[in-house]
């Protein structure tokens, strides 16, 4: 038993590993799918070579893949796994086919149900809910084994306990690796993110400033050119596209200004309410454009250090990215300022058009926006000023149904 049960606890390891090693870093759409083959392997070879028991019974892990992929990708990628479980389980045939097919078509049902709330777990109480999916798959296999035993003996019991045990030890293990790679690739993305921000501020003030100083002059120039008599009044409308464009880079410096250190003199110590009422009154016309209610929400007595300029901007560039989503239908903008655990806690949260994964995935990325017209420096910007903060973001959005961001910084 403990050979086969070896045997398939490495199965189990394999598309973790092959994954892990040959398309982690690998940002390609059909990742998944190629994820969705190597589970399928695995299920099948769980079945070719199953754990098997000095008593006669026999049981095999196909299961703890097939449960992971319903939590974490739902029907749409559990779906094929299904197909092939039944019908490599009608290839082998015997006794119990039958009771495979309904077995597993009551789990393929019932599991993918919780994905959603799953995946908005942390990640101790991700593994303890696919323990306790697993644990519970293994009561209703067990209770349905029994209705076609004539009587419950000494064997069905040490099976039972063979099944339960197996499955919710192995089950654990495979989602602390699963965990593990996720947390890991979360604090990699968030470090190179953490350098390129680094980075943009470093070469943001010295850039700007050195450019700065160049425009100022020309644009002083071309000023008394365009009053001097002999510049034609053609000359002078040429004068004036300059001028607008001059003043056009003098806004493209000023936007790479807000990537640069904080500076001394804006730095406060405060608890954000001046900021928030600040910039609600600002924005509140804005919105009132574009049909949205703003419902501000204030409960902090918490305080940090910040730059007042930066985190006004912030602020801004979230609210305004906010109502922009509800743009089309209008709606509300939720701002809920809080505290919670010594941490200060901001939440904005639209009812907008909302955002894929793929495009949560590169947000805040250097001149990514979901904007045709966007340039991306404002998502970049609100990054750099709660990073400077030691502050982290977090969001969460459903395509259609909008956009929830959760700022965390330590008082």
């Amino acid at each position: 038993m403990i050979e086969s049960l070896l045997l398939n606890f490495l199965f189990l390891l394999f598309p973790v590993v092959i994954f892990l090693i040959f398309f982690e870093n690998r940002l390609h759409t059909y990742n998944k799918y190629i994820l969705i083959l190597l589970t399928a392997i695995t299920m099948v070879l769980c079945m070719i070579f199953p754990i098997r028991l000095k008593i006669g019974f026999i049981f095999d892990l196909r299961y703890i893949p097939f449960i992971c992929i319903a939590l974490y990708g739902g029907y749409k990628y559990t779906f094929p796994l299904y197909i092939v479980l039944n019908v490599y389980r009608f290839m082998i045939g015997g006794n119990g086919t039958v009771q495979s097919l309904v077995f597993s078509t009551v789990i393929f049902a019932l599991v993918p149900l919780v994905n959603k709330m799953f995946l908005k777990r942390k990640a101790k109480q991700r593994i303890f809910l696919a323990a306790l999916v697993a644990f519970l798959t293994m009561v209703l296999y067990l209770s349905s084994l029994a209705l076609f035993l004539p009587a419950l003996n000494r064997e069905y019991w040490i099976l039972t306990l063979n099944a339960l045990t197996t499955y919710v030890a192995v089950m654990v293990v495979i989602m602390i690796l699963v965990e593990q790679i996720i947390a890991n690739k979360k604090t990699r993305e968030s470090f190179l993110h953490s350098e390129r921000l680094h980075v943009i501020s470093e070469l943001s003030a010295s850039v700007s400033h050195e450019i700065r100083n160049p425009l100022t002059v020309t644009s002083g120039f071309l000023q008394l050119l365009s009053k001097s008599e002999t510049v034609s009044e053609k000359d002078k409308s040429y004068i004036d596209y300059s001028l607008l464009e001059l003043q056009r880079a003098e806004n493209i410096v000023s936007d790479f200004l807000a990537f640069a250190k904080p500076q001394s003199e804006n730095m406060i110590y405060s608890n954000l309410k001046d900021e928030t009422e600040y910039v609600k009154n600002i924005i509140t016309p804005y919105a009132n454009m574009h049909q949205v209610e703003i419902n501000n929400v204030f409960q902090n007595t918490l305080h940090f250090k910040y730059d007042k300029n930066q985190i006004q901007q912030c602020l801004i560039n979230l609210y305004k990215n906010g109502i922009e989503a509800m743009k089309e239908t209008g709606g509300t903008l939720f701002i809920d300022v809080s505290e919670r655990k010594n941490n200060i806690v901001i939440t904005v949260r639209d009812m907008g058009v909302g955002m894929t994964s793929e495009e949560l995935s590169s947000l805040g990325s250097p001149y990514y926006s979901t904007k045709t017209e966007g340039t991306g420096l404002g998502m970049l910007m609100v990054y750099s000023t709660i990073q400077k903060v030691n502050g982290k973001i977090e969001v969460e959005s459903e395509k259609g149904k909008g956009t929830t961001f959760t700022i965390t910084i330590p008082a």
